[in-house]
């Protein structure tokens, strides 16, 4: 069984346990700051949900109770894990897709826009298992093939001018997995992840909102390409520097030749941003800190709504 599906099975199974004994160990659960640096945790909860005003729910919100009647989907269950320990009654809004512009109240949701706009965008950590996939590279960068690599669907316009540029360039391995409606020779075989790490350099493209591979690329002992990310989600992408955790391309990747050439001749400085990549990866494998950051922040949601709602 592979562990996309196992971890699906496990949120289905924990989803038929009765929510009362969720309720009871929030107390518990909550009580577990002291055991963590709070002042980081707190930086944290704060920074997924910037709600700083009282709120009064509308016709955008429903009860908890009746939020557990959608379909179950991951991306419900991943949210339901942690509203399941507040009050059935309790009321949220929230969105399941993949990016919405604006939004009128504050909402649970897995991405946002990076800037100043974004109290209403509350932060959770929904397709974990799609997203939060770490690799055990063990090849060493130098070892690696001085090319950059990329597979992906290519049907946001800037993927398909990525490609257009440099799908048969000498020093790159890019290719679109879905066929082209244009005629162009641009669809190439799929790639797994073990097959990309053999490259020193891998792409990471947004599409609909933050790119999924980010992750596994900062995991591994090759450097993610990318230009500055526009999306953010649980995993903070607004706190990435450029050339220190992944090496900052132009928007319209004509420097990319360049940064291919310079990180493959100065191996030193390329080790350093694979380091500082992992080491910024590894604050979130700590599972029940994680946990508790994600009940902290649905708690403070609750404490913003106006005291008239009767939250428990």
């Amino acid at each position: 069984m592979n562990n996309k599906l196992k971890q699906n099975l496990q949120k289905i199974f924990n989803f038929l346990i009765p929510d009362f004994f969720f309720r009871r160990k929030l107390k518990q659960t909550l009580n577990s700051l002291s055991d963590y640096d709070k002042e980081y945790i707190l930086q944290r909860v704060n920074y997924y949900n910037k709600v700083n005003n009282s709120f009064q729910t509308d016709e955008n919100f429903q009860t908890i109770k009746e939020f557990k009647k959608g379909k179950k989907k991951t991306r419900l269950l991943d949210l339901y894990k942690y509203l399941r320990y507040f009050h059935q009654e309790n009321k949220i809004a929230s969105f399941l897709g993949d990016h919405i512009d604006t939004l009128p109240v504050p909402t649970f949701i897995k991405s946002r826009l990076i800037d100043d706009q974004n109290e209403n965008f509350v932060l959770m950590n929904l397709g974990k298992v799609r997203h939060f996939i770490y690799t055990n590279d063990q090849i060493k960068f130098e070892d690696k093939l001085n090319q950059v690599v990329w597979r992906g669907a290519a049907y946001r316009p800037h993927r398909k001018v990525m490609i257009q540029k440099f799908y048969d360039h000498p020093l790159c391995d890019i290719g679109q997995t879905n066929k082209p409606k244009e005629d162009a020779p641009w669809e190439k075989n799929r790639m797994s992840i073990e097959e990309q790490l053999k490259y020193k350099f891998i792409l990471s493209i947004e599409g609909n909102d933050v790119a999924t591979n980010l992750k596994w690329i900062m995991s591994s002992n090759s450097i993610a390409f990318m230009t500055k990310p526009k999306y953010e989600s649980w995993y903070m992408e607004g706190l990435l520097i450029p050339n220190y955790h992944y090496v900052l391309l132009k928007d319209d990747y004509s420097d990319l030749e360049e940064k291919v050439r310079y990180y493959s001749e100065n191996i030193e400085e390329a080790n350093s941003i694979i380091k500082n990549a992992q080491e910024y990866l590894s604050q979130f494998k700590d599972d029940k800190r994680e946990d508790l950051i994600s009940l902290l922040v649905v708690k403070k949601y609750f404490e913003f709504q106006e005291k008239n709602q009767e939250n428990k």
